[in-house]
């Protein structure tokens, strides 16, 4: 009795990149979304960033998400950590951080409905996605006071 195994290759998972950007007075651009139902989180406050294309990796993606969404160019992004989007799109998403003090009011925003600059201790009063969230507090605790 002859037995074949074939390895079955399972899908890879989606990725995505998001961006904590600060300026000098610490504030954080957050990005309000569009208020429709196709996609993940609609209507809530979060960070730049997206979906990687096929074959790229969260760092160009980030990039790319920046430039495409805003209009930004962040000098010096460093990559922190990934965290999953378990109740949304169910990417792993990598955060990066960087610093930026322009004024978020001349961004060219072209997905989404604002961004805006908020102090960490405002945060807690907005509608932000719990994975989001987590990744900010993560970020905020690590950071030198």
């Amino acid at each position: 009795m002859h037995s074949e195994t074939t390895a079955i290759e399972e899908p890879a998972v989606a990725r995505g990149a998001v961006a904590i950007i600060a300026n000098r007075r610490g504030e954080l651009l957050l990005h309000l979304r569009d208020d429709l139902p196709v996609i993940a989180w609609p209507a809530h406050w979060s960070l730049l960033g997206g979906g990687c294309d096929p074959g790229e990796n969260p760092a160009t993606a980030i990039v790319r998400e920046l430039y495409e969404e805003a209009g930004l160019t962040a000098e010096s992004l460093t990559e922190l950590f990934e965290v999953c989007d378990v109740h949304g799109s169910g990417q792993i998403i990598t955060f990066f951080a960087a610093v930026w003090d322009g004024d978020e009011t001349r961004l060219s925003l072209s997905e989404g409905v604002k961004l805006q600059f908020f102090a960490p201790e405002h945060l807690d009063i907005l509608t932000i996605p719990p994975f989001i969230r987590d990744g900010i507090n993560r970020y905020l605790a690590a950071r030198p006071s």
